[in-house]
């Protein structure tokens, strides 16, 4: 199983259509792939919707790819985004495939770009952390690696309100069950954002 996140920015008044049209992309007949979530951005850039999908293999992620590559209008939104970026994953081995749920209406997206050579300790402290720390994991869609661009990692978490989300990482990080050991130290930088789901977003 192969996970992609596709980001499609815009002018900020322009995300509802562009949201529309992607939505209509993704769902085409010709469309591989399993779409998860697509969320709008609420804090951190502004004027982006991102897409999850699942790809049963590489063959038809690429095959997916170059639909989109290939096409004068891709994502049924070529005349209004200004940037597309799609980038793809593998999931942690140890943590289940993504299943549609509701986890709540606030979802963050972290990146922490790694130092070469820092995943395998990466892997290793979050396979020990996730049962320790259960009640704040319990609200991680997924973590994943990339298969290309700078080592890095992607997860991504669901919460209820932004009041949960701090109140949980404080009790895990008084617990000193999280951050997992050992992942922290091969962090080069971090990004976060707070994305709200789209009305067609299977992930609510």
């Amino acid at each position: 199983m192969l996970y992609e996140i596709s980001t499609l920015s815009c002018p900020l008044l322009s995300i509802e259509d562009v949201s529309q049209r992607s939505s209509s992309w993704v769902s085409d007949a010709q469309a591989t792939g399993k779409v998860l979530g697509s969320w709008r951005t609420e804090i951190g850039t502004l004027g982006r919707l991102m897409i999850s999908r699942s790809f049963e293999s590489a063959d038809v992620l690429a095959a997916e790819r170059r639909r989109a590559l290939l096409s004068a209008n891709p994502f049924n939104a070529g005349g209004v985004v200004t940037s597309l970026s799609m980038e793809s994953y593998t999931p942690f081995p140890f943590l289940p495939p993504v299943q549609p749920r509701a986890f709540g209406s606030v979802y963050e997206f972290r990146t922490y770009h790694l130092m070469p050579g820092g995943l395998p300790p990466t892997l290793l402290g979050w396979e020990n952390a996730i049962e320790p720390a259960a009640e704040y994991t319990a609200h991680l869609v997924i973590n994943m690696y990339a298969l290309d661009g700078p080592p890095r990692i992607t997860h991504i978490w669901g919460f209820a309100s932004l009041e949960q989300r701090a109140m949980l990482r404080a009790s895990a990080y008084g617990a000193g069950v999280w951050p997992p050991h050992g992942g922290p130290e091969h962090i080069m930088e971090a990004t976060s954002t707070i994305a709200l789901p789209q009305p067609w977003s299977p992930l609510q």
